[in-house]
């Protein structure tokens, strides 16, 4: 069971990273397009949170923590993360 929940997140993780990675197109619209990020941005990990997933992104202006609600597929919270 525990494989599973596992290589189901790596799976959405890969599929995340290659959507906000495409050269030089924007994601269509679907349930996963993060919309609202600047370009350049760049995904560096992925974990489960209470009611969603939590995504470390790399933007231009510093990195941060994106929460998704899975639910209702969207960004729900972003925390600055500050060195």
């Amino acid at each position: 069971m525990g494989l599973l929940i596992v290589g189901g997140t790596v799976t959405l993780g890969v599929m995340l990273v290659q959507r906000m990675n495409s050269a030089g197109t924007a994601a269509p619209p679907g349930p996963w397009a993060l919309e609202g990020q600047p370009p350049g941005t760049r995904m560096l990990g992925v974990a489960a949170a209470e009611q969603g997933l939590a995504l470390l992104v790399a933007r231009p202006d510093g990195e941060r923590v994106l929460l998704l609600d899975t639910r209702r597929r969207q960004v729900v919270g972003e925390i600055l993360l500050q060195r």
